[in-house]
């Protein structure tokens, strides 16, 4: 089992033993061990494999959790799980969540209809079985048709750039109110998780009740949770959630602070405050000993007082920050204008919208000083993928093209080559040779075993020819899981044999994740971050992958194409390529 997996089993067993009101210490420690095992950036498997190193030791497992991940690792399976899953079933959790069920009702529904599904529970509703039962009612009956439109939109977690088109609307109508002097998003949001599930924002208002009465004249409002003195919930296209706080100005940046952190770093600052004599939460740093008020007007006052420094939002998640802060190697992440070039983009010749003239031209606009032309390989059918003839005319239009760019922009003769269903490469190695650059892809056969997959990709990165893997796990966020891949092996593989990996910017892939990028960081694998863009436009989607890599911790030493060309094709050949 890989970190994804036994991360899943301890994730499960916290949610089943919460349901059941079990002790919530030993709730949280599952789910502290869920957290510490996904944000590994290697393989525990390996740990445990190691003599020299204990299980027991890492942050967030403990001895209980170790002896439980050797099962999981020696079996495959936890009786402790499998004994929670028939004693709660799924559905009954599901039934739960819908806003005023709750579990009494959810299980006296699953047990009295023998409801399997919410599906079940939706046909139940609509043919009246639910008012039926005693202690419903039709009023209880429609609620449920209405909580389940809005738990089942509501779970959907949505990307970060749907996110930020909100942000952007919201923050645009929430300045013509006079009264808000400090304004600012802080959440999931703010760390630039790839998905967001809710938005939070802050705000120092002279008039709070104004200020409520324009967030909920905003044109998008769909419809009010809740309102409060200091709260106000609305939902936005149609079922999103956005929460506004209304704080003081001395507390603006004690609220910034814990509203932006995910709970595990919120919980090791108060760990560090306490240490200290200190306390702290959103209204501000207070000392225990006599309550006296010592920060709470900014962030930097805030994390200043118990001796840290203000960290990037994106690096809040309790992973590496707190061990930089304290080496005082805490990087200077990546800037999205420090990219020089972009090695990944489709034109008309394959599925993308415009000519080689005209993406170069817009590159240009971007401040961009070289790209490759990597337009699909003869396996891609539908996206009308480039034959070995075909492919060396373009890049005989290419070398026409180049002359009236030069000095301005240099063009890359690359191709996306597919990586085949049996192994091997799409287009034949001597037309390879003749690449500038060549990305190695995997289209199809992705529910191949793990073995395979792996295997075929490892077979790429051998291949003299090749010089990156793109979109290296296949994942499309909240659409398509990744492809069962070791990408330890594959890492491994790029270190030895000098290839490098890509970050793929596309809002929906965000391929390699951050977890990925921490472990290439750590071996000291350069990554290249590509838009994937099929039209100019799609060449703003670097954005994206830049906050991606600074959720990585990701500086511009980590990244290749932030080199000018010089010194990126001096990389190149250090490497072996």
């Amino acid at each position: 089992m890989d970190n994804s997996a036994i991360a899943a089993v301890f994730e499960e067993l916290a949610e089943l033993l919460e349901f059941r009101g079990e002790n919530p210490f030993r709730i949280r420690a599952y789910q502290n061990g869920a957290r510490a095992i996904r944000d590994l950036d290697e393989p525990i498997s390996e740990i445990a494999a190691d003599s020299d190193r204990d299980l027991a030791e890492l942050s967030g497992i403990g001895k209980t959790l170790a002896e439980k991940i050797g099962v999981l690792l020696s079996t495959g399976s936890l009786p402790q799980l499998i004994e929670l899953r028939q004693a709660v079933p799924e559905v009954v959790i599901a039934m739960a969540r819908i806003p005023g069920l709750g579990a009494k009702k959810a299980a006296k529904l699953h047990d009295e209809l023998n409801i399997k599904s919410l599906d079940d529970l939706a046909a139940a509703c609509r043919e009246g079985k639910v008012a039926a039962i005693k202690g419903f009612g039709k009023k209880t009956e429609s609620s449920i048709l209405d909580g389940l439109a809005i738990a089942k939109a509501a779970s959907e977690r949505i990307y970060w750039a749907a996110a930020d088109k909100i942000v952007a609307e919201l923050s645009e109508h929430m300045r013509g109110c006079d009264g808000i002097s400090q304004m600012q998003w802080a959440g999931s949001y703010r760390r630039c998780r790839e998905t967001v599930g809710d938005l939070d924002l802050l705000a120092v208002a002279n008039d709070r009740a104004a200020a409520m009465d324009h967030l909920e004249a905003y044109p998008g409002r769909a419809s009010t949770i809740a309102r409060g003195d200091t709260k106000i919930s609305i939902r936005v296209a149609k079922s999103f959630q956005v929460d506004m706080r209304l704080v003081d100005a001395d507390q603006f940046g004690a609220a910034l602070q814990y509203f932006t952190g995910s709970q595990a770093h919120n919980i090791h600052v108060r760990r560090i405050a306490k240490e200290r004599g200190l306390k702290i939460n959103e209204y501000g740093v207070f000392k225990i000993e006599d309550d006296t008020r010592i920060a709470g007007a900014t962030e930097e006052d805030v994390y200043a007082s118990i001796g840290l420094p203000v960290f990037a939002p994106e690096l809040r998640e309790d992973r590496h920050e707190f061990e930089w802060a304290q080496k005082n190697e805490l990087p200077e992440l990546v800037e999205l204008d420090q990219i020089q070039g972009d090695l990944h983009m489709h034109t008309s010749a394959t599925d993308g919208q415009n000519t080689i003239r005209e993406m170069a031209d817009a590159a240009i606009e971007r401040g961009l000083k070289y790209i490759a032309i990597t337009d699909h390989s003869q396996r891609v059918t539908v996206a009308g993928g480039l034959t070995a003839e075909r492919l060396l005319e373009q890049w005989k239009i290419i070398d026409e093209v180049r002359p009236e760019y030069e000095d301005r922009l240099t063009i890359f003769k690359g191709i996306e080559c597919d990586i085949l269903e049996a192994g091997g490469m799409d287009l034949p190695d001597d037309v390879l040779a003749q690449a500038d650059w060549v990305l190695a892809s995997v289209h199809f056969g992705q529910k191949q075993p793990r073995d395979q997959i792996t295997d075929r990709i490892l077979g790429a990165i051998e291949n003299p020819h090749v010089d990156c893997i793109a979109h290296p796990t296949g994942r499309l966020i909240n659409r398509r899981d990744p492809y069962a891949v070791d990408m330890d092996a594959v890492m491994k593989a790029a270190k030895e044999h000098g290839k490098f990996l890509e970050l793929n910017a596309n809002p929906a892939r965000l391929d390699l994740n951050d977890i990925h990028l921490a472990a290439a960081k750590r071996l000291k694998i350069p990554i290249v971050v590509n838009t994937d863009a099929h039209n100019i436009d799609g060449l703003d989607v670097m954005r994206f992958g830049i906050l991606q890599a600074r959720r990585g911790g990701l500086t511009a030493g980590d990244i290749a194409n932030t080199l000018d060309l010089k010194d990126f094709l001096k990389l190149r050949k250090r490497l072996g390529q």
